[in-house]
């Protein structure tokens, strides 16, 4: 049983660690809100090239004279994985959701017979799978010393994802993400980039209806390397909300639990200090009927 001067200390020490949780929540909290608000922002954006973009590949189809990033290598034998995390830790499951959802998917290509190289974006996601898949790796993004990520840091990932597949290194690419829907909620999403994937072109599917000037596939061309890039700058938005979020979120949990903690030392304390004191008493009173 520890002694009254260990709980004393330990009681100090949970008190300590509750002041850096409950200061680390409250700038999680205040980086949430603008990273929140850059996260939005960029939706309507992002939607409304994806529906351009979607309504020009719609019109232009599987010709022949379509843009390769569209059409593909017309394989599908090596999958260029690019895993973003965070370049920190105490977020909750942040970083451990993203990489599983990555790890899941090279281990169900492997599974198919197909070659899987990874980029990974954060030293966080690269320290969680490196055991398993480290002889993937294929390049990694340090974002250590970038205070605020900007769309400049897109366009790095984008053009040396976009020089591979010029230099025919891979056949389909698909970045993981995490989707900040609140603070507690955060969705590991996987999203294919290259061949470029439209889920719905909305009112753009009535290109056809519409003249060009260039073509179509001259339009495609110019902006499918851009989308990329936008593309992931969405993602990297997506992340860094959802960073905030789930850091907010485990800070919260962590600051609670270390003042339940409290309370349950400082019963403990109270009740060996209570149980020194009688003792002593007994003592006392023992000498005294003794003499």
């Amino acid at each position: 049983m520890p002694n009254l001067k260990d709980l004393k200390n330990r009681i100090e020490s949970v008190k300590n660690t509750r002041k850096i949780t409950k200061a680390m929540q409250m700038v999680a909290a205040a980086k949430l809100r603008r990273a929140q608000e850059s996260a939005e922002q960029s939706r309507p954006y992002t939607e409304r090239f994806n529906a351009v973009l979607g309504g020009l590949a719609a019109s232009v189809g599987g010709s022949d004279s379509a843009p390769k990033l569209l059409s593909g290598t017309g394989k599908d034998d090596v999958h260029l994985l690019v895993i973003m995390t965070a370049e920190r830790g105490l977020c909750g499951g942040f970083n451990s959701n993203i990489a599983k959802l990555g790890r899941a998917r090279a281990q169900e290509l492997q599974a198919q017979g197909k070659t899987v190289k990874i980029i990974t974006v954060g030293k966080k996601g690269r320290d969680s799978i490196k055991r398993e898949l480290g002889d993937h790796f294929v390049g990694h993004v340090d974002l250590t010393e970038v205070k605020r990520v900007g769309y400049d840091n897109a366009q790095d990932i984008a053009r040396d994802i976009l020089t591979r597949f010029d230099d025919e290194e891979f056949d389909v690419c698909t970045i993981f993400f995490a989707k900040f829907v609140n603070v507690v909620t955060q969705i590991p999403t996987a999203q294919q980039i290259i061949p470029a994937s439209f889920e719905d072109a909305g009112d753009e599917g009535t290109a056809t209806l519409y003249d060009y000037e260039p073509s179509e596939e001259a339009i495609l061309a110019d902006l499918l390397p851009r989308g990329v890039a936008t593309q992931i700058f969405a993602a990297l938005l997506e992340n860094g909300a959802s960073e905030q979020g789930s850091r907010m979120s485990a800070m919260d949990n962590a600051t609670r639990n270390a003042g339940e903690m409290i309370d349950k030392l400082t019963i403990q304390y109270n009740r060996s200090r209570q149980a020194v004191i009688t003792n002593e008493l007994i003592e006392i009173i023992s000498g005294a009927e003794a003499l």
